[in-house]
């Protein structure tokens, strides 16, 4: 096959609506035929249901502790949004390529699939792995399979670069974060029997006005890492559903919020204040009206914080292929965390600016991935070095 450049491979990429609610697999076949054209097979590790996949490809010897090159190619929904163009359709103007996905983080996968042709050419002393992982945008969901394989194996990658759009700046960490809901349970009764009643949706907002004190008393830290784009532990509470209609007491309502921590603050100890404020504070009077009611709590997901040290040699070797000395630590979670956590040095470095992720017309500039073609030639040069 003869090699495409990161922008072809990126519009083809795009073109596969990958929101997380769909399969992810239409793409992972056209990559697999890609892959084949240069002798690669990737090994496809699948989600419960079988309709989503990893794929995990390495290119050099197996016998070695290599480097890994990892991006999700699932995308957000574009529903409701407002955008210029088709959003599966890419668009390049003013040197930026438009399309969901082309930040966050197709763009950096595309950089990666790119210069397989330089790495199989090389050849490789160590080996480069490519991690494409599915749902990372729904709880970084998908990864954890792949890697659930990867930690049962003697020999570990010896690090591994996450391409999230960082404008190639080498990120050493970043928040632990643990989105949760909680179900308020109250009693319904007509509006005019007010009494008789418990309102889930009046409940729910006491709970809500404890977690916004709660990232208040957060931001209040004197202990602050300025390295960070946030430099504090954050609440957000992002949607609220109760009610059926408006004379009607509510019976139930549901809170979906979220917990982003830095190093110190626990989000388990941060929830289990909020359980007892529940149990202890609000439930009793509501309890007295009906014992059935009440707030039970669920974890949706947890991505695990990163915390990589400047001086790891990850960092340093991360920070010679981006041809950069500064590093930052950052607010979003990203799937580094997952991959430190079974013992691979991990930070992340990816093309194109967070603020242009999730939103309408999603861009990402041609320099940026340029920058991120270097920076994987340069690995591609340490690799066949050492």
């Amino acid at each position: 096959m003869s090699p495409l450049s990161t922008p072809d491979i990126l519009a083809k990429l795009i073109s596969f609506d990958t929101t997380s609610r769909n399969s992810n697999l239409p793409l992972i076949d056209w990559v697999e035929t890609y892959l084949d054209g240069f002798g690669l097979k990737g090994e496809r590790v699948y989600d419960e249901t079988g309709k989503k996949a990893n794929l995990w490809v390495t290119i050099g010897p197996s016998d070695v502790a290599g480097y890994v090159l990892s991006g999700h190619v699932d995308v957000v929904p574009v529903d409701g949004q407002n955008w210029s163009t088709d959003p599966f359709q890419m668009v390049e103007k003013d040197g930026k390529f438009f399309g969901r996905g082309t930040c966050d983080m197709k763009g950096f996968v595309a950089s990666a699939l790119a210069a397989v042709p330089a790495m199989v050419k090389a050849p490789l002393a160590k080996p480069i792995h490519l991690a494409i992982s599915y749902d990372e945008e729904v709880g970084c969901r998908g990864v954890r399979t792949l890697l659930a394989v990867l930690k049962e194996r003697p020999l570990k990658p010896e690090a591994c670069f996450v391409g999230e759009p960082t404008n190639m700046q080498v990120i050493t960490a970043h928040k632990t974060g643990r989105p949760m809901r909680c179900t308020v349970r109250g009693k319904e009764a007509h509006s005019s029997l007010r009494p008789f009643g418990v309102s889930a949706i009046e409940e729910g907002a006491k709970l809500i006005v404890k977690i916004n004190e709660i990232g208040q008393r957060l931001a209040a830290r004197k202990d602050l890492d300025m390295l960070y784009s946030v430099p504090f532990s954050t609440t957000s509470v992002g949607v609220i559903k109760g009610g059926t209609v408006r004379n009607i007491v509510a019976g139930e309502c549901v809170i979906d919020f979220d917990l982003r921590c830095v190093p110190g603050d626990d989000p388990y100890v941060i929830v289990a204040e909020l359980e007892a404020y529940a149990r202890d504070v609000l439930e009793p009077p509501m309890k007295a009206i009906d014992p059935a009611c009440g707030f039970t709590f669920e974890e949706l997901s947890l991505v695990p914080g990163l915390d990589t040290p400047a001086d790891a040699a990850v960092t340093v070797l991360a920070k010679h292929l981006a041809g950069r000395n500064d590093h930052a630590k950052v607010a979003y979670g990203t799937e580094a965390g997952l991959f430190h956590e079974i013992g691979i040095p991990t930070v992340v470095v990816g093309p194109g600016s967070i603020e242009q992720a999730h939103k309408p017309d999603e861009y990402v500039e041609a320099i940026e991935l340029t920058k991120s073609d270097d920076f994987i030639a340069r690995l591609i040069d340490h690799a066949r070095r050492h």
